[in-house]
């Protein structure tokens, strides 16, 4: 019988992209947020006009596209998911400071559990690590990673020093295994 030590080292080996003693995504549940609470009909009015506002983004309309989420936002200011998303439209337009405002608020709203806190975690990651803020940008990848992101749990390997010092001794081991007569 294997012990939970041996799992983790058996983990890292056959997924090396997962941090060590993390058992990988057995998450059978799909994330959802909890719009429960709010009035049906504001939720459906909000959800659309989320809608069309990610559709005006993607038009490359971010104005019109930020107004949309705005509205949102002036309908249900307790629902994260439209400051998530007029965070995306605010880094299109080059507001990190905005954006990284709105992905505040969305984390905050959504009590960093839920689709939102993940995606917004993801997203303030991203900015973080484009402004050299990596032990920022890993502890919210990490984040994200225990909520399911696989995009996050491979960024927060690739910024994790140790992992990276691992690596570079392991390549420089089967380099050496592959031409023993080189000088490391």
């Amino acid at each position: 019988m294997a012990s939970a030590h041996d799992r983790a080292v058996l983990q890292a080996i056959f997924n090396p992209t997962t941090p060590f003693g993390d058992s990988g995504p057995n998450r059978t549940e799909a994330l959802d947020d909890d719009d429960r609470g709010f009035d049906t009909g504001l939720l459906e009015q909000v959800k659309a006009l989320e809608l069309q506002g990610v559709s005006a983004a993607e038009a490359g309309d971010l104005q019109g596209a930020l107004q949309l989420f705005g509205q949102a936002i002036e309908l249900l200011p307790r629902r994260a998911s439209a400051y998530n998303n007029r965070a995306q439209a605010l880094r299109l337009r080059g507001d990190t400071a905005g954006a990284l405002e709105d992905l505040e608020k969305a984390i905050a709203l959504s009590g960093g559990t839920g689709r939102t806190a993940c995606q917004s975690l993801v997203q303030r990651g991203l900015l973080h690590r484009l402004m050299h803020q990596d032990a920022e940008a890993r502890a919210d990848f990490e984040k994200a990673a225990a909520l399911g992101s696989e995009f996050a749990r491979q960024q927060a390997v690739i910024l994790n020093p140790y992992a990276a010092l691992c690596n570079k001794m392991l390549s420089e081991v089967i380099n050496k295994l592959r031409n023993p007569d080189q000088v490391i």
